[in-house]
Formats: structure tokens, C-alpha cells, sequence
């Protein structure tokens, strides 16, 4: 992130790949609003004119530790801003505090304008609820699996269960707890959902 304006306006500026083809997406921050440049397409957003902002934690195999921030216009256009930059085909590398910064000006900038955009944090509702039904049934089906193995005496397995229980939990727990869908306020953006 780089922050400019000792001479002129104030511009906070942000940028990632998304891929290891294709440009940078580039983002921002100016006195006019919203700037963006994404895949050879470009447009200027003021803050009142951005209708929400999500944010979750999105991890993946190559980033365990990868935010996200979905943005939408009222004239329905959608924005997607990952904390994460492809740097080469076995190397995604965290932007964290370039992230971090731009996303709280982004919400300082728009509290500012008198933005009344909806501001979420985590998964949908309907998303959440799906997820936690599958870890239900899964739960259920891995003590099944944990009783018999102790009621036949296969005691390597349980163990194996065990730990593979534990180590699901480690690697789900985090995400489920984290993307818990809620509302906040311009003034409390959720520390947990930023890096």
C-alpha cells in the first residue's frame, strides 16, 4: 500500500495478482472515490455509491491465512479484493498490512461521505448454515466410526480417528469461528476478518 498527497489530494493506493497471468489489479483511494483497475477495465466508484461491503476469511491450499473483501455498486457491479498476491507458480505471498490499511481508509473514507452501504462480515446465512450442517453429519458419522472402532478393539484406528478429528477441527474450527455472518459499523470493522 502506498499512501501520497504532500503536494496534491490524498490518494491510498492497494494492488495484488490474482493470477500468475494477467495484470494487477490495482485500487484507489482518492478524494473522488473508489478508483479500480482490473484486467484491462477501469472505473472510479464514489463512497456513497459503494451499496456493501463483505468481508471474510477465505484460506487456501497455497494460503492459510487469506482475507477477502467483496464490494458492490449500486448500479450492480462487484469489486473482490484478496490480502494475497501470486508471485510465482509455487508462491502466493500475504500483502497483510497493505490490506489491512487500505480496507479500514476504504471505511474511513466512505463513513466520511455518508455512506449508508450494508456492511457484513463473514459467509451468507444460507452458506453458513449449510457448512454447519455438513460438520454435523460429519461429526455423527466420525463417532460412528469412533465407536466401532473401540467395540471391535481396533484401538490404531481410533486413534487414527482421533487425531484426524483434532486435526479437522484445527483447520475448520478457525474458519467456522472467523466467517460467523454478522453486521458491524463503519466504526468497528471486525479485527478477526482482517490480517
Amino acid at each position: 500500500m502506498q499512501v501520497s498527497g504532500a503536494q496534491g489530494p490524498s490518494v491510498t493506493s492497494y494492488a495484488y495478482k490474482a493470477s500468475l497471468i494477467g495484470s494487477a489489479h490495482r485500487f484507489e483511494l482518492t478524494d473522488a472515490g473508489l478508483s479500480w483497475h482490473i484486467a484491462g477495465r477501469s472505473g472510479l466508484w464514489r463512497y456513497d455509491e459503494i451499496s456493501a461491503v463483505r468481508l471474510s476469511f477465505r484460506p487456501v491450499s497455497m494460503q492459510q491465512h487469506r482475507f477477502r473483501a467483496d464490494l458492490s455498486h449500486t448500479g450492480g457491479g462487484r469489486i473482490r479484493i484478496l490480502s494475497t498476491s501470486w508471485q510465482t507458480a509455487a508462491l502466493m505471498a500475504p500483502q497483510d498490512n497493505g490490506f489491512r490499511d487500505f480496507i479500514i481508509e476504504l471505511h474511513a473514507r466512505m463513513a466520511q461521505s455518508g455512506s449508508r452501504a450494508e456492511l457484513t462480515a463473514g459467509l451468507g446465512r444460507k452458506t453458513y448454515a449449510a457448512v454447519l450442517a455438513f460438520l454435523a453429519v460429519l461429526t455423527v458419522a466420525m463417532t460412528g466410526l469412533l465407536i466401532r472402532a473401540l467395540m471391535i478393539g481396533e484401538f490404531a484406528g481410533a486413534l487414527f480417528i482421533i487425531g484426524f478429528a483434532a486435526l479437522f477441527a484445527w483447520q475448520v474450527g478457525g474458519f467456522v469461528r472467523r466467517n460467523q455472518p454478522h453486521s458491524y459499523s463503519f466504526d468497528h470493522v471486525p479485527k478477526a476478518l482482517l490480517p
